[in-house]
Parts: C-alpha cells; structure tokens; sequence
C-alpha cells in the first residue's frame, strides 16, 4: 500500500497538485485550497497538533502517515513532515488508499 500511495504523491508534486512544508501549507489552509493533509508519523507532538488543529477548523480532513523520511521520498524532496494535497481527485484517491487509517479531526494526537 505505501508504494502505492508513494506513486500517487509522487504524482500529485509533479503535477503541481500538492504543497509542501509548514507555511506553505498552512497558508494553502487557509485559503481553503487543499483537501486533504498528511502529516509524517515522527512530526513533533507540535506540529501533530498545530496541522490537525488546523485543518479541522477549516473542514479539511488530515492523516498521520508514515514517516518524514518517506514522506520526502516519495515527493522529492527534503524533510518534510506535512504535505497538503489541492486537488480533490488526487485526495480521494489517496483516501482509497489510506483505507483503514483513520482521518484525525480532534486534539488528542
């Protein structure tokens, strides 16, 4: 499943349908431009919290997934531990994939 998932993110960075790094996806929050955010399984307690505090209060739905150094890998990119994914299509995908790993939409990350 994550070399599936892997593909599909690698797929939504170069199609320019996925942000990447703290403020730039915190700004894309709120702007209401994402649909789904995926926070690295080993991202600080912080940052767990901060991200899913977010997107709740906006309506975007959020997951814990992996690490960030899968996360990076499978973007392109270096330490990232949150990506956001601005298209719907690529989102609902992606949740097809997620499956059983449950949305987190409340503080007790």
């Amino acid at each position: 499943m994550e070399n599936k998932l892997a593909t599909l993110l690698g797929f939504a960075s170069k199609s320019g349908n996925m942000v990447s790094g703290d403020s730039t996806v915190l700004n894309e929050i709120r702007k209401g431009n994402v649909y789904l955010v995926i926070i690295a399984g080993d991202a600080s307690e912080n940052t767990k919290k901060k991200f899913t505090d977010k997107s709740s209060s906006y309506g975007i739905e959020s997951v814990i997934f992996s690490n960030s150094q899968e996360l990076s890998r499978a973007i392109g990119k270096q330490n990232r531990t949150v990506i956001a994914i601005r298209e719907v299509d690529f989102a609902k995908k992606i949740k097809e994939l997620l499956g059983g790993v449950p949305f987190v939409e409340d503080e007790s990350i």
